[in-house]
């Protein structure tokens, strides 16, 4: 399969271009900085532009058969929201252009999805992210929305504590206050499971929280 990724250079993003070619996948990455593209292989090209450059976009999802995008923004107390949320909508366009419909993307759970049974706890996490990082909330919410409309094949994966452990072999994955999902993960095991949803359509249309 032919995936285009999104963020291919970022903490998530790397472990996420490394699971594609390890099992098999052909990998096209638009990346701002190729030096921080640390993995090469035969099976990997970049292409070296801005988000906001909407020709790369376009030419970076053509001939795919789906679209990863491990985006997220910093966490910055002073972040101004907006170019992540903008990029996303030019990869949607993109990919309606291509005729290209399986979208995988991430954000946090402070997104809901109508499946969720949210509990006190659950409602009290966007408030508090709002009063510490706000235009990272708007952010991940902009996309999130951005992504939930597209009419395109989608599925979000929401995650809550991602950490730099080995996997562990564990997945929980729902919604919550329905199925006991918990909060970190391994940064391994989150673009496993990204990559997974190449093959399995049970989460399109959903967001599903997931964690070790």
């Amino acid at each position: 399969m032919q995936v285009t990724v999104f963020g291919g250079t970022g903490k998530i993003g790397l472990h996420v271009v490394r699971r594609l070619l390890a099992v098999g996948h052909d990998v096209t990455a638009l990346v701002r900085s190729p030096e921080k593209m640390t993995i090469t292989d035969e099976r990997l090209d970049l292409v070296v532009a801005e988000l906001d450059d909407t020709a790369a976009v376009r030419d970076a999802i053509g001939g795919a058969d789906a679209v990863i995008s491990a985006l997220g923004p910093a966490i910055d107390p002073f972040l101004r929201s907006g170019p992540l949320t903008e990029a996303t909508r030019t990869i949607v366009a993109a990919m309606h252009e291509s005729g290209v419909r399986r979208l995988i993307a991430l954000a946090t759970v402070s997104v809901p999805d109508p499946r969720d049974r949210p509990g006190l706890v659950d409602r009290l996490v966007p408030v508090a992210i709002g009063l510490l990082i706000p235009g990272a909330l708007r952010e991940v919410q902009g996309m999130s929305e951005v992504v939930a409309t597209s009419g395109l094949d989608w599925t979000i994966a929401r995650i809550t504590a991602p950490i730099d452990i080995p996997t562990n072999g564990t997945l929980r994955v729902g919604f919550l206050g329905r199925d006991g999902v918990g909060s970190p993960m391994a940064r391994t095991d989150i673009a496993a499971f990204l990559v997974d949803q190449l093959v399995d359509d049970r989460y399109v249309g959903a967001a599903p929280a997931i964690s070790n």
